[in-house]
């Protein structure tokens, strides 16, 4: 079996594609994972970290709004399409699975030009552009919630197993003694890349939480500057070992991307999510449906202030009957399972011989 995974650009895309292929292999070992993506994106250095051979196609962004660079994309999408159409055939790949992301794009064409059984996975709330082209290519979508797209089968995110399988409850005390700090720990982080908003606010609000005795672990991201750490203060520049930093945590404070605010809620987390203030507002609709369980809160980029953030964090933190109530509504939310779907289905798919 042969399975071509295709996503590119953000981990957000590539991230469940890799946790997917980890649980395909795990049921079949002999099943041969490539991954398609582009040369400038995150799959660049991502997928192959985490063993997978990457093809990359020549690929150029979707311009939001008018652009000069429209001209060049039908020219553009052509060329991926006629080098992934080759990839297919020259490859005799059995699926082509996608995640979105604008190098998913010409894959799904390929796949449809070949009769290459497609299968495509939506996990934001607001489907991009390439995702609804892959949807009404194939009959096999999934996506995170039902209604993301259309015909679309609700599966969750797919999430890796140091996530899924995380029990913090029983292992926050060795995950604190790991990392020498103590509760009650807030966690501050905006996705694979840091974000300087959340750093700015983590600046502003740090002295108040240490003088609070609250312990603040900060992802800052590596493309920025690194701030300096002091007793209660933990800044990390980037980790893979999220699930240890979430057994650490009490609370977090994030941006609510699809794979966090999905990682956030299988774990149990209470959260307050701040969400990125661009693209098509997927971000705030990613994390409504934790929020209106009342597993945390949402507050827009544009109203949070140091003095609010500083405030309900110091509240929350100190309330253990609301954060338990809130991590059990978050967890309520949360699927574990979506790696498991996904790969059967994609089995299926091959082996019932279903072309799309």
């Amino acid at each position: 079996m042969h399975v071509v995974m295709a996503a590119g650009g953000t981990a957000g895309h590539i991230e469940p594609a890799v946790n997917t292929a980890d649980t395909l292999r795990e049921l079949r070992p002999d099943c041969t994972v490539t991954f398609l993506g582009s040369e400038r994106g995150l799959e660049s250095t991502l997928v192959p970290a985490r063993g997978y051979p990457l093809v990359t196609l020549p690929s150029l962004p979707v311009p939001r709004g008018l652009d000069p660079r429209l001209l060049k994309l039908p020219g553009s999408l052509a060329t991926s399409v006629h080098e992934a159409r080759r990839f297919l055939r020259e490859g005799k790949v059995d699926a082509v699975v996608g995640f979105g992301g604008y190098a998913s794009a010409p894959a799904y064409v390929a796949a449809r030009w070949e009769r290459v059984p497609l299968l495509v996975h939506e996990a934001n709330a607001r489907p991009g552009w390439a995702n609804r082209l892959g949807a009404r290519l194939t009959r096999h979508v999934a996506a995170v919630r039902a209604g993301d797209l259309p015909h679309a089968r609700a599966v969750g995110m797919p999430l890796r197993s140091s996530i899924r399988e995380l029990d913090r409850h029983a292992t926050a005390h060795a995950a604190r003694e790991e990392l020498g700090v103590r509760s009650p720990v807030v966690l501050v982080f905006g996705g694979s890349q840091g974000a300087r908003r959340l750093n700015d606010l983590v600046a502003s609000c740090r002295d108040t939480w240490l003088a609070d005795g609250i312990t603040v672990i900060h992802v800052y991201g590596a493309s920025n500057v690194p701030p300096t750490a002091q007793p209660g203060y933990l800044p990390v520049p980037f980790t893979d070992r999220m699930d240890l930093l979430y057994a650490a945590a009490d609370l977090v404070v994030c941006r609510a991307g699809a794979m966090t605010c999905a990682e956030v809620a299988a774990v149990g987390l209470p959260a307050i999510y701040v969400p990125l203030p661009v693209g098509n507002g997927e971000q705030e609709l990613n994390a409504l449906p934790v929020v209106r369980a009342g597993g945390g809160l949402v507050i827009r980029d544009q109203d949070v202030t140091p003095a609010w953030l500083a405030e309900q964090v110091s509240s929350l933190v100190r309330d253990e009957p609301r954060l338990r109530d809130m991590g059990a509504r978050a967890r309520a939310q949360g699927v574990r399972d979506a790696d498991r779907v996904m790969a059967d289905w994609v089995i299926d798919i091959v082996e019932g011989g279903r072309a799309s």
